[in-house]
């Protein structure tokens, strides 16, 4: 049986699967073991992606490091495990690039709505190692970023009916991420930015609080919002890093080999994780087809053009926004 398996049927500590049953965590003998808090399912491509790492670095250090993933926030949402992080209370997370550019505003820059040309644009730039000084920014914070991720495209699902244009988004408090740019990227659409944690979204579009909310077709789908929010259209306007982080501190003790090992093998995990995802947005595309779900193709062109001037003031706020921007824009 692989090592990954064993770190969820081995332990003491009662991990929620995605049908609700129960699974346990292992402890394995002789390693030093990173906790990894992940708010979505163990099903998810970057968990499955985390337990591969895991098996590459207990190998690759001769079983001294393995990583024991959380999933369903069950060490807390992706806010409160960024902050358990910095404290050094858990070793590792992944959270969502907006979260970090909370602690580091230079992050914004790449999770600009529509700054990556398509899926293949932004893995080029997440596997080439240029984002290497900016993931380095954090370290005064508590952390380091490792890797980058992305489950794909983003896009507007609602409650009472399809968006085809801006204008469809007047008055919808549409749920994003906890941060000042998702917020302001829902109100350049057209709609009304509402922040909100992810655990939060199904009740608050079933209630009213909420006209729908802002995803992958992943996340839509393990999460099962669809029950609630079944026009899903595709404005495409985002594709969210989701980052690797560990706590400073835990990766300098790691000596210097071991620390090489894991940013090399963080690295290669990129590709394993985009090759699942592509596969999986098909699979549930079809699957939300089946479901009732409507899907609607979107002229994103209006879009863009309300965005545009938002994306430029993002990627001059500093110097380093400046470089990174015209990274990303070099590597179309």
């Amino acid at each position: 049986m692989r090592k990954s398996i064993l770190a969820l049927i081995m332990t003491g500590v009662l991990i929620f699967t995605a049908c609700g049953s129960y699974a346990e965590a292992a402890v394995k003998e002789g390693a030093t073991v990173f906790k990894l808090s992940f708010n979505q399912t163990i099903e998810n491509p970057q968990a499955k992606t985390m337990l591969g790492l895991s098996d590459k670095l207990y190998d690759a250090t001769e079983g001294r490091y393995s990583i024991e993933v959380y999933p369903n926030e069950q060490l807390g949402p992706q806010k409160e495990s960024l902050e358990l992080v910095q404290a050094g209370v858990i070793e590792m997370a992944l959270v969502a690039n907006s979260l970090i550019e909370n602690v580091v505003s230079d992050f914004a820059v790449i999770g600009c709505p529509y700054i990556y040309d398509s899926v293949e644009h932004q893995k080029k730039l997440f596997q080439s190692g240029a984002l290497g000084e900016l993931f380095k920014s954090t370290e005064s914070a508590g952390f380091n970023v490792l890797s980058a991720y992305s489950l794909g495209p983003r896009n507007v699902y609602t409650k009472n009916g399809p968006i085809k244009k801006p204008e469809d988004l007047t008055g919808l408090k549409i749920r994003v991420m906890q941060s000042d740019t998702m917020v302001q990227m829902i109100n350049h659409m057209g709609g009304v930015g509402t922040p909100m944690g992810q655990g939060d979204v199904y009740s608050a579009i079933q209630a009213g609080v909420l006209d729908g909310a802002e995803n992958n077709v992943i996340t839509y789908t393990d999460l099962i919002q669809y029950e609630v929010a079944p026009y899903y259209s595709e404005t495409g306007h985002l594709m969210i890093p989701d980052l690797l982080i560990i706590n400073s501190n835990v990766l300098q003790k790691m000596s210097a080999e071991d620390q090489k090992t894991l940013h090399k093998l963080a690295n290669e995990s990129i590709e394993t994780f985009y090759v699942m995802a592509a596969e999986l947005r098909g699979q549930y595309r079809e699957k939300c087809a089946g479901l009732g779900v409507t899907f609607t193709n979107v002229d994103i062109a209006p879009f863009q053009a309300r965005m545009a001037p938002f994306i430029d003031e993002v990627s001059n706020r500093t110097k380093m926004t400046k470089s990174v921007a015209a990274i990303i824009k070099g590597m179309r």
